[in-house]
């Protein structure tokens, strides 16, 4: 049986994959007093399973390991930091930047920790944004809240122009906090970078609740907005319990990956089926998701539908349009889902009950969650040393947990997706009661 790790073995990764690029000669003594200091030579070792191990012919590959540095490329008294976050907002967002501003300012005394506003549309002087600058004291209390004290917005900005930026404000380095669409304007804004020969840092912090990041067991923000989405889900299961032949259909976040609902579905129990964008089930005929519901409903009385919001779209019209990050508008699944339920128990003559909950963005506002929380702080403190030691182009990750530096090339290579041949996915099978629905035919 496979496990959903087994799928960063299955990129055939080399030496040359996971070296991090440096700005430079490490010349500064670190003010930091730490028993912990690590080097660029301890590595943590990516396929740790018998097999990986006796492959023939393939060398041991391994992520630098995260951590500070006893030596450094800046000098803190002199180093600005600027931070900015990009793409959709996710519970501990502030918590990371509470993080970095602490870490930069404790132990490291920096000049200045700067907040760009508005992702990167904070960067471009025609959008007019003020800069922030962070202190202690204005940051003490922010991991309280939801959403971005810094603000957010979607889509793509010139390169040059947020280059100009980070060389008009004299930043040191740059922590982005996004997705893989902030992965990827970050992998442009390095190389307009290095065409210039500047000696700026990028340092990126995963952020989806999707958790749909390689090299990252999870993203911050995928546990709180799983606990929110089992509320929805025990809402659900109240609604269909209480009529005859009750269901209940919740709408989780998920676009190319179910993590989400299969994470929750797996938590609460009372699910009977999910629905993933990396299965292309059949919708109707023998072993399909409505045969199998129909015999849910004539056994058990009731049913629990959990769907991420990206699965089915092999059953519906491509929208054509995408949104100003670049991703394709899905489309209506979970329509299409609820009015073909409708339709075949009205031609079998059963009379169900439905509801349809859509939690949508309720799960990712709230405040993280005391497990994210943790998980930010680590993530942010990371950053702050990875960019002092003059580290750049990577993303802080963790693999077998432990945290590394990863390459932005390796993180936007592929996005992360549930192995539907995994024993991960096989738990979901086995806490659902669900078959393998039979694959869809075009």
């Amino acid at each position: 049986m496979r496990n959903n790790k087994d799928a960063i073995a299955d990129m055939a990764l080399t030496p040359a994959d996971t070296a991090v690029p440096t700005l430079g000669q490490n010349a500064c003594n670190s003010p930091k007093c730490s028993d912990a200091f690590t080097t660029d030579e301890a590595g943590v070792l990516v396929g740790i399973s018998r097999t990986s191990l006796a492959a023939p012919d393939v060398a041991p590959v391994f992520f630098e390991e995260a951590g500070p540095r006893q030596q450094l490329f800046f000098s803190p008294h002199k180093t600005k930091i600027a931070i900015v976050t990009c793409g959709g907002i996710c519970p501990g967002i502030n918590d990371v930047i509470r993080s970095i501003v602490m870490e930069a300012h404790h132990h490291y005394g920096v000049a200045a920790t700067l907040g760009i506003r508005y992702g990167l549309r904070g960067f471009i002087p025609a959008c007019r944004h003020d800069v922030m600058e962070f202190f202690p004291d204005n940051v003490a209390e922010i991991h309280q809240f939801g959403g971005t004290i810094l603000g957010s917005s979607r889509g793509s900005q010139p390169v040059d122009e947020i280059v100009d930026a980070m060389e008009r404000l004299g930043i040191g380095f740059c922590v982005f906090i996004g997705g893989v669409g902030t992965m990827r304007a970050a992998e442009a804004i390095v190389a307009e970078i290095a065409g210039r020969d500047l000696p700026i840092g990028v340092v990126c912090i995963p952020k989806t609740v999707d958790n749909d990041i390689h090299f990252v067991s999870r993203t911050f923000g995928f546990s709180t907005a799983t606990q929110q989405a089992t509320e929805a889900i025990a809402c659900a299961h109240v609604e269909a319990v209480g009529a005859p032949y009750g269901i209940g259909l919740v709408k989780l976040m998920g676009r190319q990956s179910g993590f989400i609902a299969a994470e929750a579905s797996m938590g609460l129990k009372h699910v009977n089926m999910v629905l993933v964008p990396e299965e292309p089930f059949a919708l109707t005929g023998p072993g399909s998701v409505l045969e199998v519901l129909e015999t849910r409903l004539r056994t058990r009385g009731h049913a629990v539908i959990v769907a991420a919001e990206g699965a089915g779209q092999h059953l519906v019209d491509e929208t054509g349009r995408t949104d100003p990050s670049g991703n394709p508008i899905l489309g209506d699944f979970c329509g299409l889902l609820s009015a073909e339920i409708k339709r075949h128990f009205k031609e079998k003559a059963l009379p169900i009950t439905m509801k349809a909950i859509d939690p949508s963005y309720i799960i990712r506002s709230v405040p993280a969650n005391t497990a994210d929380a943790v998980y930010c702080g680590f993530l942010g403190r990371l950053a702050v040393h990875a960019g002092m030691a003059g580290k750049t182009g990577l993303m802080i990750g963790s693999v077998n947990d432990h945290y590394v530096h990863v390459p932005l090339p390796l993180v936007t290579r592929e996005r992360k997706r549930i192995d539907i041949h995994s024993d991960y996915w096989q738990a979901v099978l086995d806490s659902t009661g669900q078959p393998r629905f039979a694959p869809y035919q075009a």
